[in-house]
């Protein structure tokens, strides 16, 4: 049987605890008790087995007896931005997905057809979905979520990275050859407008290059997953390359 996994904030020497919502699944839901084998995750890439020594009222003492660098993460760091969108559980879609393929980063913006501003309730809310996500698919980390107020923010964050692909529905052609692509990756996806050629234009000043997402047009989340996928296996995490 699988054994538990468990996001934590640190760990301390060989000791580590569960609080909050961890400690109200793991206590209430899964029925813990002293004595029951778990995987901590400290978000660091490590993962730390340990064995439950007591379980409170407010928290749960794990004994850690062993640890190990997390062999599930992506080899290259692949960066999302994509606009937020007005559906609650079409964010939650795309930052799940987003997940499981293996993203290091995921930031959502606000751009000319996408307004909504997001608070710390909402981000939280993402935070905890990326966590669930990446215990499912047994990876070390969960990416970081952030916001930013305006798409030039956002663009500006995938300024260091090698390659930056700007999706863009009124191409007909990719400006970027994704099958040869190596190295980290930054990929910026529209909300449920897109983006505006405005847009566009100031993204190729700052270094994106326009791809396409093919002929029919694709809801903001399906574009935002299906992007991903291929530069994931163009990057060889899916064996895509020799």
């Amino acid at each position: 049987m699988e054994k538990r996994r468990f996001f934590i904030d640190k760990t301390e020497g060989d000791e580590a605890s569960l609080t909050g919502e961890e400690f109200a699944h793991a206590r209430t839901v899964l029925r813990l008790e002293e004595g029951s084998e778990v995987v901590l995750l400290d978000n660091s890439g490590r993962e730390y087995d340990g064995i439950v020594t007591s379980v409170g009222r407010r928290e749960m003492r794990v004994h850690i007896v062993g640890s190990r660098i997390g062999e599930r993460e992506a080899a290259t760091d692949v960066k999302l931005l994509f606009g937020f969108l007005k559906n609650a559980d079409r964010n939650e879609f795309a930052v799940q997905k987003a997940t499981e393929l293996g993203v290091n980063s995921i930031g959502l913006f606000s751009s000319a057809y996408s307004s909504a501003y997001i608070g710390e309730n909402k981000l939280e809310r993402l935070r905890r979905v990326a966590r669930e996500s990446a215990k499912q698919c047994l990876r070390s980390r969960a990416p970081e979520i952030v916001y930013y107020p305006t798409l030039q923010e956002a663009l500006n964050a995938g300024m260091g990275y090698r390659n930056k692909l700007f999706a863009c529905e009124f191409l007909h052609e990719n400006q970027a050859d994704i099958a040869a692509i190596q190295g980290p990756t930054v990929l910026a996806v529209g909300s449920e407008g897109g983006f505006t050629r405005a847009e566009f234009e100031d993204a190729l000043s700052r270094g994106y290059k326009g791809v396409t997402l093919g002929k029919r047009i694709l809801r903001a989340e399906t574009a935002a997953v299906a992007l991903t996928a291929a530069v994931m296996f163009c990057l060889g995490e899916w064996g895509g390359r020799a």
